[in-house]
């Protein structure tokens, strides 16, 4: 693919509707505006009457905000934005909602996610065993022969009633016939009958290194102690579809975090996910219609011993910050990531001891890394344990005394277990830290093995945000965490998990504010964005969500509910509902094969 001229400003200065201009007149806001007596420009799009938080360095609120050619261009009340209402311009009256920038998950895997959503059987929300079973039962039913029933990430045990995982007889009650995996976490997954006797698995049957069966009922639970492998290759062994149906799985997918004020996303690649064969869905999606989030991807090598070479035939072909589309630019290569080296990694399965990588990793780490600064490719690695983090920054320190960063972009992903320390060091060589809200889902996990003390700070959201670092808000999703970005939230906000198991005390949790800024302002920095978007001000490009109640107003126990009534993009509605149904683009076709689980169960189980 042939390197764009354009640098990556130019690029989203474009972005908004594939202007044949990069510039863009800014105004002054409010009263500023009245008192220079500046001559109005008219705006393409103007918001009035809302609650507008610009999450600017002062925490403002302002009634309106005018945009023209995809950004804000003028901020202030309602009397000054009213004087760039043109006979073209589109006003939208707010009626007093809560308007925020739109929300940017730093570390999630959305690429995968629209790949498989048409297949999955989404269980988030469910308040009961009882009733994901019976889930299970309907979908069974309609499912045709040689395809599964799968239930894969994003809920918790302890989020039911009956706070445990389903047993292989109950799958089996639930569908005898049909072959079911259900996956929690990355910690294990449980196979009825028929799904075992599809595989082959028998208790003759070797687990792969790191991972073991236990049978019973004609079925088998698979248990990643610690390694997911046995995960990873199961879901990899399920049947997938075709590319149309896949395109059809990533426009529900998208229609639905579109539907949750979600704008960006950093995408981290994914175990069983190649490169660019398995991203077909997003790519042709990007290429037809355009995408209604913006997507950064960090790519994920799938060749463990292969890794260094993945990496090189990569940055050979491919220049850090290119955009992959050319229509309305918004999915761009970002670097390397959140895995560099298999053999560093250490799986976050709380219910087993704490992974010990082996000696090889400094070896096999070592000239990824030397390789990615020269070729000046950011990166992000995944490490749960401090243990495993210091090993890394000690490589990464070593490295630098030969090869300066030089402002070169690289974060930790996750950091569960982080210490002081270990955040100075990062510090120290320019580092960022993405967060997600994994003990949400497994909090009580991490107790039992840990104890209640050390979940105190697992992760210290208070040390991180105090550190000055630059810190980003995500989910991890989807096989871990849920995709809806007010989960996470209010994970942060109330220190609770989906189990409402209290994890943080109030002085280790962030305030509202500080939570939505991470997954706003503080996110884009993990695409090198911090200059373009999560803040509604003059100049940045106009993202925002307009919520069903007000973030800054409901109990903290109901944060997990919100969503957006409208969400632009670059200015662009892409996604309305209630009061702006009228700005709704229009929903994709059904869902495909007609027996998907979304077509008749949607994604989110909310209340």
């Amino acid at each position: 693919m042939a390197h764009s001229k354009l640098s990556r400003r130019d690029l989203l200065h474009l972005s908004a509707a594939g202007l044949a201009s990069a510039s863009l007149p800014l105004t002054l806001s409010g009263s500023s505006a009245r008192a220079a007596g500046a001559p109005a420009i008219t705006a393409d799009t103007v918001l009035l009457g809302g609650r507008i938080s610009t999450l600017d360095a002062a925490g403002s609120e302002v009634q309106a905000l005018a945009i023209s050619s995809g950004r804000v261009s003028a901020i202030g009340d309602n009397a000054t934005i009213r004087r760039f209402v043109g006979d073209r311009t589109r006003v939208i009256d707010l009626q007093g909602r809560r308007a925020i920038p739109g929300l940017n998950d730093s570390h999630c895997h959305a690429v995968r996610a629209g790949r498989f959503y048409n297949l999955e059987l989404r269980w988030e929300g469910v308040r009961s065993l009882k009733r994901g079973l019976e889930m299970i039962a309907e979908q069974a039913a309609r499912t045709p022969k040689g395809q599964w029933v799968r239930v894969i990430g994003g809920w918790s045990p302890y989020q039911f009633e009956e706070r445990r995982l389903p047993t292989v007889a109950e799958l089996n009650a639930a569908a005898p016939d049909t072959p079911v995996f259900v996956l929690h976490l990355y910690s294990s997954g449980v196979i009825n009958a028929a799904g075992a006797e599809l595989l082959g698995l028998t208790p003759d049957t070797r687990a792969p290194k790191g991972g073991r069966y236990e049978f019973s009922d004609g079925g088998a639970l698979l248990v990643a102690d610690p390694n997911p492998t046995i995960l990873y290759g199961t879901i990899a062994k399920l049947p997938q579809l075709p590319l149309e149906e896949q395109l059809n799985g990533t426009r529900q997918y998208f229609r639905e975090v579109s539907s949750l004020g979600l704008t960006s996303v950093v995408d981290a690649g994914g175990g069983g996910h190649l490169f660019p064969k398995d991203y077909g869905g997003t790519f042709t999606m990007a290429e037809q219609e355009g995408l209604p989030v913006r997507i950064g991807m960090y790519l994920f090598p799938q060749r463990p011993g292969r890794e260094y070479h993945d990496f090189r035939e990569w940055a050979h072909r491919h220049r850090a910050g290119e955009q992959l589309a050319r229509r309305l630019l918004t999915l761009s290569l970002e670097g390397a990531g959140e895995f560099l080296s298999w053999s560093a990694g250490d799986f976050e399965n709380f219910r087993s001891p704490r992974p010990e990588p082996g000696p090889e990793m400094e070896r096999d780490l070592r000239p990824i890394l030397e390789y990615l600064i020269d070729a000046r490719w950011p990166f992000r690695i995944h490490a749960t344990y401090d243990e495993s983090i210091q090993r890394i920054l000690a490589v990464l320190e070593s490295i630098a005394e030969e090869r300066p960063l030089d402002g070169l972009r690289w974060a930790v992903d996750h950091g569960e277990t982080i210490t002081a320390r270990s955040i100075e060091r990062i510090a120290a060589l320019g580092g960022g830290i993405a967060v997600q809200n994994r003990m949400s889902f497994a909090g009580e996990d991490f107790i039992e093995r840990y104890g209640a003390e050390a979940a105190r700070t697992a992760p210290p959201l208070r040390g991180l945000v105090d550190s000055g670092l630059p810190v980003g808000l995500g989910t991890d999703s989807t096989r871990v965490s849920s995709y809806d970005p007010w989960t996470s939230l209010g994970w942060a906000v109330t220190g609770r998990t989906v189990g409402d198991t209290e994890l943080y005390p109030e002085s280790e949790r962030l305030t509202r504010a500080e939570a939505l800024s991470l997954m706003t302002h503080g996110s884009a920095w993990f695409s090198g964005d911090q200059e373009e978007k999560g803040q509604l001000v003059p100049g940045k490009l106009a993202d925002v969500a307009v919520l069903n109640r007000d973030y800054f107003e409901v109990p903290e126990a109901e944060i997990g509910s919100l969503r957006s009534e409208l969400t632009l993009l670059g200015g662009r509605a892409v996604y309305g509902s209630g009061k702006f149904a009228d700005l709704d683009p229009g929903a994709p076709p059904k869902p495909q094969p007609d027996w998907s689980p979304v077509r008749t169960f949607g994604g989110l189980q909310r209340d």
